[in-house]
This record gives structure tokens, C-alpha cells and sequence, in this order.
């Protein structure tokens, strides 16, 4: 899964300046045990991507509050893969397609 959070700038603000911030993204990296994770501006927001496993949909409450609650964040979670996902799903779409043509 692809997760982007997007955080409030009043609110990250005084996150930053209370220490909150830096707790909330050392648990992520705790809690999520990402990949990859990526930290940059964007849209003028402070913003991170983290890349991890996901098997279980019903983690979602448990991910997003944190985020939610301490910092006002807007978040967007997507399904990715990696190279070798992506060679297997190519695969798997074509012989699917074959059923069509």
C-alpha cells in the first residue's frame, strides 16, 4: 500500500514545535514497519509517503486516527506494486484478455 499523509500546517506546526510530530512519525515507522518512507513538501503541506504491507483492511482505524487526531492530516491510501507484482499482474491481464479476443 501507498499511504500519503498530508498534515495540517497549523496543526503540524504545533506539532513540530511540541515534539509531537517527530513521536507520531517514529510511531508510523514503528507501527507500519514501511518499505520505504519519503518525506517532502507538497502542495505547500508538509507530506509523507510511506510504502508497506497491508494484509489486513480492518488496520485502516487504527492507521489513520493518529494521523487524523494529532495532526489534522488528509490522507490517501492506495494499492501499489512492487516490479515483480507488477510483471505478474501484466501477465496475468493478458492471459485474462485472451478471454475476450
Amino acid at each position: 500500500m501507498l499511504l500519503t499523509v498530508s498534515i495540517d500546517t497549523e496543526k503540524g506546526n504545533q506539532a513540530f514545535r511540541d515534539g509531537t510530530l517527530q513521536k507520531l512519525m517514529q510511531w508510523a515507522r514503528d507501527e507500519l514497519k514501511p518499505e520505504a518512507a519519503f518525506f517532502s513538501p507538497s502542495n505547500g503541506k508538509r507530506t509523507a509517503h510511506f510504502v508497506f504491507d497491508m494484509q489486513d483492511a480492518s488496520r485502516l482505524p487504527a492507521i489513520a486516527e493518529p494521523f487524523f487526531e494529532t495532526v489534522g492530516a488528509h490522507i490517501e491510501l492506495a494499492p501499489a506494486m512492487d516490479f515483480n507484482d507488477m510483471q505478474t499482474g501484466v501477465q496475468r491481464a493478458q492471459e485474462a484478455l485472451k478471454n475476450f479476443q
